[in-house]
């Protein structure tokens, strides 16, 4: 595996055709992360370590030093929550900034009827 390429990761929910999303935001969270990656912001290196460091500690928080039973689908929870970490990190958004925008967008999306697009407020 190339720690270059961003369709390399392992345990990735995949098809033939690449990627595949049980829901919007996960394309989204996944669009976030390689254009965050396309821009500089981080290496895939550091993505792809802190991705895996995320999944090892929710395996360990969940169970114990046993390990949680992967059945893959939480990987986009921890794809998000290794997002966060890195761009707080490196100081692409705070950790209060997110706060705010996840606000923002749970208000938003309780306002929006079924079926329609969700749209946030310009800050």
């Amino acid at each position: 595996m190339s720690t270059d390429d961003p369709l390399a990761l392992p345990g990735i929910p995949r098809d033939d055709a690449g990627p595949v999303f049980r829901a919007p935001w996960e394309a989204q969270a996944f669009g976030m992360t390689l254009a965050l990656f396309e821009r500089g912001c981080f290496t895939w290196r550091e993505w792809a370590q802190r991705l895996a460091a995320q999944i090892a500690a929710a395996q360990i928080a969940a169970t114990g030093a046993r390990g949680e039973h992967d059945d893959g689908s939480r990987y986009y929870e921890h794809w998000l929550a290794a997002l966060e970490q890195l761009a707080a990190e490196k100081g692409l958004a705070s950790r209060h900034e997110m706060v705010e925008r996840k606000t923002a967008w749970d208000a938003a999306a309780r306002a929006t009827p079924h079926g329609r697009p969700i749209v946030l407020p310009d800050k």
